[in-house]
Parts: structure tokens; sequence; C-alpha cells
């Protein structure tokens, strides 16, 4: 957006406003600036942040105070680009962090796709995106959109210039029903604040408790409506409708503005390395089909590539925690699927599928004779398929553990020892802690503790789970107590709809690491707060926290893994290729 094209009114919304096209934005800013103070009355932002706690890194938008003084100088030297940013949302400003005990849900919108809302009713729906997004944004949330009557039950995320155009896709050829709004708000978090957006036909027919805007033409021109009526809570406004020209472009999604994919900065002066790493990443992926994984307590990071008979691991070295250090992972080729793999000293172990055999490939000093541990799948199970599932290999690597001359590993729901011999041995099942989990889960196996015997209450709850020298235990999977090593007891609980995915420490406090239940937002929880790791937020899957350490990683993107502090959230490390 530029100064001569976005009135002065409209400047703080042109972070929002970028994902349409400048005429758009100037058309819809009655309509906007509305429902902005239709919403507002019923759900302000002020007070859902919580208590200052430092600063997490920069943002592009934020009070004048908050500006960098390098954009002081710019604003000095070049008042006329200062302004540009200005409007375009490009200054950068210092992001504080917050702790706060409160739940921070996520904001839903339940559209109505069907042939009611066709033409200015899809145009309100547009505009209360923008709203609802801008305010999830100043909440420190996310916007979700829910298409009522979606047979997949899909839920459309992530920035407007991706969101908008999936949700215009989204038309449903029938109106839908009370049962299908039922439907979609039993699958939302129990923190998540939904919008209904609808027609008065059906919010007719639904309780008076949700929130529901609704909208229907009442003026028109020998073009087509020109003025709708909105209606929230009982407050009743008559709003104006862009013309019939650009409405109709923008129900053809001609006027919105695809932003270009934003690459992650290169950290390292070697820049030559760092293309090679990125055309690497392109050809076989890092974490393309697999999330990443710490199996073992050594800092290395490993994950499947595109293929399950790539594996990539990453050594993560004792760097300057102040800057981001590039760090290339090395590819391994084996013959067949990955299925498990550990660091075990300066060996990389890994299990692979071939044939009818599980083998294992070794990088680095030779372990025991070669041929070795070579095991017949059979002795898994009665026949391959219940052995080595096939959706194990769209998981992240199995861990492998070294017990002596033999290895143990987690498959089917056992412990299975591989003797050197190749012979195969059921070594218990796997621990209580992992009740109900879909795949195996290191942080809640009791084998895996070694911190000294499991506490008496432990012993019973429904759910554990284990950092180091520490154990926590909980019935519901919310409310927790954790002991540490040294015999200090706290309790941490949360209300949000969330799994918890690793247990960290800072500075001896221990937090919990948690990931809503749609795989989203990241989250550390304390006793005393909870932070929003928002960095490590909204990747392709669940991070993976180490055991041990502080350090969590995701897939940001395809082939762009970042690694972190668990209890700040800032990034140490950056993957992006291979060798």
């Amino acid at each position: 957006m530029t100064t001569t094209r976005l009135p002065a009114a409209l400047a703080p919304w042109a972070g929002t406003l970028s994902a349409i096209s400048p005429e758009l934005a100037v058309a819809f800013g009655p309509l906007l600036r509305h429902l902005d103070a239709l919403v507002g009355e019923r759900e302000p932002v002020a007070d859902v942040l919580g208590n200052p706690d430092g600063l997490g890194g920069l943002a592009r938008s934020g009070r004048p105070d908050q500006l960098l003084p390098s954009e002081w100088l710019l604003a000095d030297a070049y008042p006329d680009e200062f302004l540009r940013r200005y409007v375009d949302g490009e200054l950068l400003h210092l992001a504080p962090e917050f702790r706060t005990p409160a739940v921070r849900g996520r904001i839903a919108a339940l559209v109505d796709a069907g042939p009611t809302q066709a033409g200015a009713g899809r145009l309100v729906q547009l505009a209360a995106l923008l709203v609802l997004h801008r305010r999830a944004a100043a909440r420190g949330t996310e916007l979700v959109v829910v298409v009522l009557g979606d047979p997949y039950g899909r839920r459309l995320t992530g920035d407007l210039a991706e969101l908008l155009p999936a949700w215009l896709a989204a038309r449903r050829p029938v109106d839908p029903t009370p049962s299908d709004v039922q439907h979609a708000r039993a699958g939302l978090d129990a923190a998540d604040q939904a919008w209904l957006l609808t027609s008065p036909r059906l919010a007719d027919r639904l309780p008076a408790h949700l929130r529901v805007l609704t909208s229907e033409p009442t003026r028109w021109s020998a073009r087509g409506a020109d003025h709708v009526v909105v209606r929230l809570d009982g407050t009743t406004a008559e709003l104006p409708l862009p013309a019939s020209e650009i409405a109709v472009r923008t129900l053809r999604g001609a006027e919105f503005r695809r932003a270009e994919p934003t690459p992650v900065g290169q950290p390292s002066a070697d820049a030559d390395a760092d293309a090679d790493a990125d055309a690497d990443a392109d050809a076989d992926g890092a974490a393309g089909r697999a999330l990443p994984a710490f199996t073992t307590d050594a800092r290395t990071l490993l994950a499947r590539g595109r293929r399950a008979t790539t594996l990539l691991a990453a050594n993560l070295p004792n760097g300057d925690a102040r800057v981001i250090t590039a760090v290339r992972a090395r590819r391994h080729d084996l013959p067949g699927p990955v299925l498990a793999a550990g660091r075990i000293g300066r060996r990389l172990i890994a299990l692979y599928v071939r044939g009818d055999e599980l083998v294992p490939y070794v990088s680095g000093r030779a372990f025991g004779e070669p041929g070795g541990h070579t095991a017949d799948l059979a002795a898994f199970g009665t026949d391959r398929d219940a052995a080595v599932p096939e959706e194990l290999f769209a998981r992240p690597v199995l861990p492998l553990l070294r017990d002596g001359a033999d290895l143990l590993l987690p498959l089917a729901g056992r412990w299975r020892r591989i003797r050197p011999d190749g012979s195969v041995a059921d070594d218990s099942a796997l621990g209580r802690g992992g009740h109900d989990r879909p795949h195996f889960d290191r942080f809640r196996e009791p084998r895996l503790f070694a911190g000294g015997p499991l506490h008496e209450e432990a012993r019973d709850a429904r759910h554990f789970l284990h950092s180091g020298g520490s154990q926590a235990w909980s019935q519901d999977g919310r409310t927790w107590q954790v002991r540490t090593g040294p015999g200090d007891e706290c309790r941490i609980s949360f209300r949000e709809n969330a799994d918890v995915i690793g247990l960290v420490h800072d500075g001896g406090r221990p937090a919990l690491i948690t990931v809503s239940r749609s795989g989203l937002v990241v989250r550390g929880v304390r006793a005393d707060g909870v932070r929003t790791l928002t960095r490590f937020s909204g990747a392709s899957g669940p991070p993976a926290v180490h055991p041990t350490l502080p350090l969590i990683a995701a897939e940001i993107r395809p082939g762009r893994i970042v690694v972190g502090d668990a209890n700040t959230g800032r990034i140490h490390f950056q993957i992006g290729g291979t060798e």
C-alpha cells in the first residue's frame, strides 16, 4: 500500500489490508470501521495479554515508543520513506513478551457458505474476517475459519493472503443447519471464541447465547445491492457495500493480493554455503515427510527426508545463544525406509526395513559384528503389516537405545530387545504414561525416567511425564503435579484444550510445553504464568522437545527447521539443507 492510495483513517489497518487491493481497502473502509466498533463493544481487546515479561524479538506493529532507533533515524533522514513504511506496516518494533495465567484461545469464525449468503452476505463476511483477524493478532492468538457443513471438517488458518482465497473457494451447495453449527462448535477448543457469520434465517433457529453476526441487503440500485443491514446481539446498523464493479471482482478473487513467501534470514556469513543448503533442502527436504525428533539425550536432531529412506541428522553445537547459527544436516541414504534411530556416543545407529528384515545402519565406529542385530520382521508380530504399520513412516523416527550389546526398540506397544545374533525378545510393555497416545512419546515412558523411583502418586496417575530428574503426573491431563530432582513440588494447570508434549526447566523452575489440539499454538506453561512460543507455533506439525535440555525444534516451512530455547522462545539454530 502507498500513502497516495490508502486514506489516513485506514493507516492503522495497513497490515491487515495488505492482503487485499488498495481499491478494495478504500471501498471497504466504512464497512470495516463500523463492524470493528460493533465487535469491539462485545469483545474488547484490552487486558488480555497479561503482565509484561521483557522483549521477545521484532514485530511489524506496536506503539511508537517500541520503534527501533534505526527507524527514528530513517524518519529524520528520509521522512517520505518512513511514512511509506508506516502505512505499509513495514516499520520494525520491539515485540514485548507477556506472562498471564489466563487462557488465550483462538478466535473462530463459523461461516455460512450456502446460497443464502451469496453476493452481499459474502462481502460482509469478508469484512468481518478482516476485523476478526486483526483483533486475533492484537490478542496474540490466531483466526481459524470453519466452513459450516464442510464434509471434511477442515479448519482454515494462516495469513490472510492464504486464508481468504481458501475461504472464497469454500462454497457449499446447500444452506447449513443448526446441527452443522453444533458440530462445528464441538470441534473447537474450550477456550476458543466463536463468531457465527450467517443469515437471519439460520440465526433465528439458534440459541440466543451465541455470538451471531447476520446481514441481508436492504437498498438496491440498478447495479445491485448497495446497502446491507448488519445485526449483532440486538444491535442493528445499515452499512454501505462497495460499488458493484469492484464487488464482483472481489467475489471472483481478483482483489486479493497473494503475499510472496518470506524467506528466513540467513545468519551465516557464508552465503554460498547457505544457498547450497537451500538447494539441497528443496531437492531432498529437511523433515519434509515426518517431524523432527530428539530420540536420545544427545544434542542431535533427527528427521526423515521427503523419502522415507533418507535420514537427516543435525548435531547442534554449544554456540553463542545470542545469535542464530546455521547448522547443516548430514544426509544418510539407506537401502530401505528408516524406522528408528539414535545417537549413541559418537555413533549414529538406525534401523531400516529391507524386505522381510530389520537391518541396522551405523555411522561411526562399528557396533558389534558385521551383519549383527539383523532381525526378521516376523519376530515382532504375526506378519510385516502388524510389525511395521505403514503410518509409522509418516511419524517421527522412533528412538533406538543401547543396553549393553543389545538394542532396544519401542514398537507395537512393546519394548523389543534385539540381540547381536538377530534374535528378538519381548522386554515388557510400554508404560501406562503413554495411555491413549497415538504414537510413542518418550516423555511419557516411565522406563526412561532416570531420576530414581517414581513418586507414589505418580504410580497410579492416568498421565505421567518426566524430564531429567523431574517427574509430573495428572489425572485429567490439564492439572499436573510436578516434583523436581531436588524434591521441590509445584502445581501447574491450564484450561486450554491442548496436549502436553514436553517438560523443561528454567533455572530450576519446571514448565510444561503444550500444543493446541489444532497443532498450531505452542506455549510454555509454568506455575506462575503462560508464555506463547510464537516462533515455534504454526508449524507443519507439533514441535519436538529435547528430553533433558530446554531445546525445542519445529519445521516452520518445508525444508526449514528452527531450534531454540523452550523457555524464552528465542531461535538459536536453523537447519535448511543436507550434505
